[in-house]
């Protein structure tokens, strides 16, 4: 720590550009842009500028909010320059995966501060210095605390645009800061909000008429949670709290309708999360808001903190599953789609929750490239597939047919429910297929 006379002075001692910080990245690094917000965009351009002459970089990801590709990945030509890693895909991640650049990480989101080692520079945004010293690290504390303590240098992009995010280790003092660049000030990556589609407001519907007053929401993002946020904004449901991985906009709707007091939560008044992505209006939301409270993931997902809330409702989507009823959210066949997150963390700790319920939800079918409609629910799930949450971690399945309770059910008791909220076209093949892996036959079927 400096005294507070000395921090001036310290400040101007470790400014440099973004070209000079890029020019003390060397070979064979193992480099973090931290996660959310936080990847550095100046230094970025300028480490794109000379990555061609770098050889065997590695450059660390996890749910990085942005709106165009690293210019290090742009400006390279193969993985001996430079290659990539991601705890979580998302859609520049998935390119460069398909172009063999980037590989997965997997992860129980819970545990990932501890998972960091022998990073050589983190590299990341943050919001602007105070008098005493401290950088504030936006709104993704989640495991930067982490990558701070296994990171030998620490580089910090200055932006005037990051939000100022209250909360627990959010802070970061220069005595703990080897360089600091002063940025462009460019805008913070915007998530559009998506719009909900009539399947995504039928199953809205569903999962709403089973929320009660008093409840805690962990919502992710897409059509479906912004469906059942505007949905709850709408409905009689009141003293709701929120207790989520990701905060994304459908919050500031609930809190915009009064939905949000807090007054049954253990952490009174506040809307909790790890690490935010979404509009301006999100970010304008968080920036000095005492509401809203942002924490390492650690916290946020640990199973024990979720399970001591009661009501708590986790509410997250798969990409398909089968009638075991083990779900797939993260891959197409051995394409990476996304990653775990926290849908296995919130699904454990909202079960154990005194009146907790979790739901996965998923349309009942996609239509094809071909035109081709498929069924999302599957005898079993394709080769290649990732089990996310593994069948006996599954709560609630629910389609636009309706909601499958799982927990306690054997084997053809799970293929029946799951078979009588399938899309109508393919129930019958469903029970074929059941039947020839012996988990259901006709004398089984629950009458009524």
């Amino acid at each position: 720590m400096y005294k507070i006379s000395q921090i001036p002075d310290a400040y101007k001692e470790k400014c440099i550009t973004a070209d000079q910080a890029a020019g003390l990245v060397k070979d064979g690094e193992r480099i973090s842009y931290g996660l959310g917000c936080s990847a550095p965009y100046d230094i970025d351009i300028s480490l794109g500028k000379r990555i061609k002459e770098l050889k065997g970089l590695e450059i660390l990801g996890t749910t990085v909010v942005k709106d165009e590709p690293y210019a290090a990945y742009l400006e390279s030509d193969s993985n001996e320059q430079v290659r990539f890693a991601s705890a979580h895909m998302n859609g520049f991640d998935r390119k460069m995966n398909k172009n063999g650049r980037c590989w997965f990480i997997p992860i129980l989101f819970n545990e990932l501060p501890k998972y960091w080692e022998a990073i050589d520079k983190l590299i990341i945004q943050v919001h602007p210095m105070d008098a005493w010293g401290n950088f504030n690290l936006g709104p993704q504390a989640s495991d930067l605390r982490g990558l701070l303590r296994a990171s030998r240098e620490v580089i910090v992009e200055v932006n005037q645009n990051m939000p100022m995010a209250l909360g627990y280790e959010t802070e970061l003092n220069l005595a703990d800061v080897d360089y600091i660049v002063e940025g462009s000030n460019h805008q913070m990556p915007q998530i559009p909000n998506k719009a909900a589609t009539k399947v995504d407001n039928q199953i809205a519907d569903i999962v709403v008429g089973m929320i009660e007053n008093g409840s805690t929401l962990q919502l992710g993002i897409g059509g479906l949670p912004s469906a059942i946020g505007k949905k709850l904004a709408e409905s009689d449901i009141q003293d709701l709290s929120g207790h989520t991985e990701m905060l994304v906009d459908s919050y500031v709707d609930l809190y915009e309708a009064g939905k949000f007091t807090g007054n049954k939560k253990r952490d009174k008044g506040k809307i909790m999360y790890a690490f935010a992505g979404g509009t301006q209006r999100l970010y304008d939301f968080i920036d000095n808001n005492q509401i809203v409270f942002n924490a390492p993931v650690s916290y946020i997902n640990n199973i024990g903190v979720v399970a001591s809330i009661d009501k708590f409702i986790s509410i997250n989507s798969c990409i398909n599953l089968d009638l075991f009823g083990q779900v797939n959210a993260e891959t197409a066949g051995y394409q990476q789609i996304s990653g775990t997150g926290g849908q296995l963390d919130f699904a454990q700790g909202a079960y154990a929750s005194n009146g907790g319920k979790s739901f996965i939800c998923i349309h009942s079918t996609r239509t094809m490239k071909d035109g081709s409609v498929a069924s999302l629910i599957v005898p079993t799930l394709p080769t290649g597939s990732v089990i996310t949450t593994p069948r006996s971690a599954v709560h609630y399945i629910v389609t636009e047919y309706g909601a499958a309770m799982l927990k306690g059910k054997s084997t053809w008791e799970r293929a029946e429910a799951l078979i009588n909220i399938a899309h109508p076209d393919f129930r019958e093949e469903l029970i074929k297929q059941a039947e020839k892996m012996g988990i259901w036959t006709k004398t089984s079927k629950v009458s009524g």
